[in-house]
């Protein structure tokens, strides 16, 4: 007689159960990605694409005529320019709006429109901070425009649009930041690739090597507070003032 042995071996069950919560939470998650995606991409009609924040000049003085000093002048104002101070404002009006605090909004708003150094980057920032309302109101209309428009009669500049309208969407700061600063250093590669020129691989080359100064700007602004305000790219201010009496110019800024 022969005896067959049976071996039985138990199956690991899967389910793709993940609760409601996790559900909830995966929803939001793509929302906010897909929101940030469209009022942060180049598409989104708020002119980026004509400024370049004193970079033309910067290319016509041979300060930037390259891939790496692009690179090295993009770091600078990065981490201790425009990226930073305006990642700092970003931050306090994100903060400020998903308090619900108008006055403090109010403050910082009005601080972020007079820090500007140069008559176009007030008209760079404030244009676009103008544009960016007025398509989110048509668009993606929220309490915090309200909040902000009930506590700001002067304009409003970019950054702090930003943080206000991702704040009312309950999108989290961290990814904000992140994004607008990916963002703006795109738009500035984007300047350099077609004044100095630039190939478009050169261009990646550019934002994959400043990967970690965006990283590093982020964290500075997260953590800093607005006592920490303050430029140190003395060259990048003096190149948008230069750039107001270029006798040539592609870009307004």
């Amino acid at each position: 007689m022969t005896t067959i042995i049976t071996t039985v071996t138990p199956m690991l069950m899967t389910t793709n159960d993940r609760g409601q919560d996790g559900i909830a939470s995966e929803a939001e998650e793509s929302a906010a990605l897909f929101r940030l995606m469209t009022w942060l991409s180049p598409s989104f009609p708020v002119g980026s694409f004509s400024y370049s924040s004193g970079i033309e000049w910067a290319v016509e003085a041979g300060d930037i005529a390259d891939r790496q000093t692009l690179q090295d002048w993009l770091a600078a104002m990065l981490l201790e320019g425009a990226g930073f101070c305006d990642g700092l404002f970003l931050c306090h009006a994100w903060r400020a709006a998903e308090a619900g605090d108008g006055r403090t909004l109010g403050e910082i708003a009005e601080l972020a429109a007079a820090f500007m150094p140069s008559r176009e980057r007030h008209l760079e920032t404030t244009a676009q901070g103008r544009a960016f309302v007025e398509i989110a109101r048509s668009a993606w209309n929220c309490g915090a425009l309200d909040l902000l428009s009930s506590h700001v009669t002067g304009p409003v500049t970019y950054p702090v649009a930003v943080g206000v309208l991702a704040a009312g969407h309950r999108i989290s700061l961290a990814s904000t930041l992140h994004a607008f600063l990916h963002a703006t250093t795109s738009n500035w590669i984007s300047a350099g690739v077609r004044l100095i020129p630039l190939g478009q691989t050169d261009s990646q080359h550019v934002l994959a090597a400043l990967e970690g100064v965006i990283a590093a700007t982020a964290e500075k602004s997260l953590q800093g507070s607005l006592d920490d305000l303050g430029s140190a790219t003395f060259r990048a201010d003096l190149a948008s003032m230069r750039h107001e009496t270029q006798y040539t110019r592609l870009f307004r800024s």
